[in-house]
């Protein structure tokens, strides 16, 4: 039995990739059995209050798996997963893959909008969550999006469940035997995408392609047993779980260490103590760690690379990495529908510093294209097309989407304008398609206008990004107004009620009266983008 609603690749690539040793025919669950054989007692996971070994998580994972299916969840079902960086989060996972079950990662910045869409989407039959996390009461959200979801049956809370089921009070599974694993070439999980045209899609990758994946991360990251791997940012983000992330880490049998913010009162301490070698970071964090790095050098004696990704990363702060934090830098570059680039460990100083790396396979094809498809000039910047063994061929039922998202013969339209260079790295200038990247967060511009629309004080609302010093781009919202009494305050106040996630919501409101239009009439987003640029400019490098 196979999942439907997915573009699965052509049997004759299959069959390639299996040729060349890129799939292994392995799953998840397998592979959790094979690291607690190997390892036993390593520790895997550490989080705030708890310290796992490899037999520890999967012990768990059997447990709750048994217990998922005492309660009906079965394989092929979906089921969201919004949970912060703990380690319940691997073990909700883990069981999920045990029991061919699709964990559908949200992120814990989602709200009723996000997990209310993702559920509906995917026919989710179970929403899973923690009590509480950073002020946010994830109960009352399980209740308003269970109201909505015809599909969703459970709700299970990680900590007080109030009136729903606690993950600790399933029923009790010993006697079940579980269904065996299921098979490589099958659907593993659904992953968000960045979202340019609306709501995140869900992205469908299977055991197969994404192990290749983490194979290779691991490999060209140098990790293996002695590695500890600092993660910050969510838990269930493609970059932190797979570049090479924390399932990177543990598919090399060390241990990954999770941590909720990242602060350098909290990283740094967790650096020292836990003898950290590896974090990886979004640009927007790094200029808080040069700044706290003078005071606290010695903490950071353990850390060897500091990753950085999520977004384009200043050539000046990138410089300031190892002087500063006394390890190397590594740019990453990927995406969760596919393709990762990794400047090597390696590499000569101005090949990570002025690029973004380059593709971890052989067999990752890049085309770098104009505006009507035909290949650009060798050092040319032009649109990303790319296609290989973990990058996916179409979203889950998307059908519509998907015609525009990927040409004829399976190249997925990344979204990204880049040039190459002649070494075959891949430099990122900037992005095509209507996105805002908020410090590694991206916006849809198209969500947020839709909602903006929506107040009935505007009659039309453009977002674009406005440049800021720390996260690379914020939002700004230009607003025209049917009330001109209505304030940006009030703006604001209604996004939020609508149940948008925080980072979501505009930095700054721009009211008004027309916008430009290009030739064609349409609204003439560069020139609003120049600006805003304007406007902020002469407030200096630390406009917020």
């Amino acid at each position: 039995m196979t999942l439907e609603h997915w573009t699965p690749w052509p049997d004759e690539v299959v069959a390639e990739y299996r040729r060349k040793g890129y799939w292994q025919g392995q799953s998840f669950a397998q592979l959790l059995d094979e690291l607690a054989s190997r390892h036993g007692e390593h520790i895997a996971l550490v989080d705030a209050t708890a310290r796992w070994s490899y037999r520890r998580l999967a012990d768990e994972a059997t447990r709750i798996a048994r217990g998922f299916t005492a309660l009906g969840i079965r394989p092929h079902d979906r089921v969201v997963v919004q949970l912060p960086n703990r380690v319940e989060f691997f073990a909700v996972v883990f069981a999920l893959f045990r029991l061919g079950a699709l964990p559908v990662f949200a992120l814990p910045a989602h709200r009723k909008q996000e997990i209310g869409h993702f559920c509906r989407h995917a026919k989710a039959v179970a929403y899973i969550a923690a009590d509480q996390h950073g002020g946010f009461d994830y109960r009352a959200l399980a209740s308003e999006v269970r109201a909505d979801s015809p599909t969703l049956e459970h709700v299970l809370i990680v900590g007080d469940a109030g009136e729903h089921l606690s993950l600790a009070g399933l029923p009790d599974g010993d006697a079940i035997t579980l269904p065996d694993a299921p098979a490589s070439h099958e659907l593993a999980f659904l992953q968000l995408s960045g979202g340019s045209t609306g709501t995140p899609k869900l992205i469908p990758r299977t055991h197969d392609d994404y192990l290749y994946s983490i194979r290779e991360s691991a490999r060209i990251c140098g990790l293996d047993e002695s590695s500890v791997y600092l993660c910050v940012l969510p838990a269930a983000h493609n970059y932190a779980l797979s570049s090479p992330g924390t399932l990177g880490v543990l598919y090399a049998g060390g241990t990954a260490v999770l941590c909720d913010s990242g602060s350098p009162d909290q990283a740094f301490a967790l650096i020292e103590r836990e003898r950290v070698t590896i974090a990886a970071l979004v640009p927007s964090l790094v200029p808080v760690w040069l700044g706290a790095a003078p005071k606290r050098r010695a903490a950071l004696a353990s850390l060897r690379v500091v990753q950085v990704g999520g977004a384009r990363f200043d050539v000046t702060m990138a410089r300031r990495i190892e002087p500063e934090l006394g390890a190397k830098l590594q740019q990453v570059f990927g995406m969760a529908e596919g393709l990762v680039n990794y400047t090597r460990l390696d590499d000569a100083d101005d090949v990570v510093l002025h690029t973004q790396g380059r593709p971890i396979s052989p067999d990752d094809e890049i085309r770098i294209v104009d505006d009507d498809d035909h290949p650009v000039a060798p050092g040319e910047v032009g649109h990303l097309l790319t296609r290989g063994p973990y990058t996916i061929r179409g979203y889950y039922d998307a059908d519509a989407h998907n015609a525009r998202a990927f040409t004829a013969d399976g190249f997925y339209r990344t979204g990204d304008r880049v040039r190459m260079t002649a070494a075959g790295y891949l430099v990122v200038e900037g992005r095509a398609k209507d996105q805002i990247n908020r410090g590694g967060e991206k916006i849809a511009a198209e969500e947020i206008e839709h909602w903006l629309i929506a107040h009935p004080g505007v009659v039309d609302a453009a977002l674009v990004a406005m440049p800021d010093p720390y996260l690379g781009e914020k939002s700004c919202a230009y607003v025209i107004r049917a009330d001109q009494t209505l304030r940006e305050a009030d703006l604001l106040r209604f996004l939020r009620e609508q149940g948008i996630a925080g980072y979501k919501v505009p930095d700054r409101v721009q009211f008004v009266v027309a916008f430009p239009k290009t030739p064609v009439g349409k609204t003439d987003k560069k020139a609003l983008r120049a600006d805003i640029a304007n406007r902020v400019a002469p407030a200096g490098a630390m406009d917020s």
